[in-house]
């Protein structure tokens, strides 16, 4: 069962870069609420989107500078990449239709 890929400032350009599949990428921290809420939703997303997307998370505390680049100001923010460019950012918790959507699109 796939899961969510943790992304670190200093891997994140290769993953971004390397793929030509969709990447999902939720902005997070252990002290925000919110983003628990939605981590189930982004784990059970990995697992469906295996071999066709990929799910990735990204501690916004442990890696300020991939959160700077990409102007992450509230958290989660979820960030979709397509050929290393953003192509969809969803602010807040938002239903698994909504971003499932957002990858359907994108693959």
């Amino acid at each position: 069962m796939g899961k969510a890929l943790v992304i670190t400032d200093e891997n994140f350009s290769n993953i971004i870069a390397e793929t030509d599949k969709p990447v999902l990428v939720d902005f997070w921290a252990e002290w925000c609420g919110p983003c628990k809420m939605i981590a189930p939703t982004v784990e059970e997303l990995a697992a469906e989107y295996e071999g066709k997307a990929i799910i990735a998370k990204v501690d916004v505390d442990s890696n300020p500078n991939v959160s700077m680049e990409f102007g992450i100001r509230s958290i989660p923010t979820l960030l979709l990449f397509k050929n290393g460019k953003v192509v969809e950012k969803v602010v807040g918790v938002n239903p698994k239709q909504v971003l499932a959507q957002k990858i359907e699109s994108h693959l």
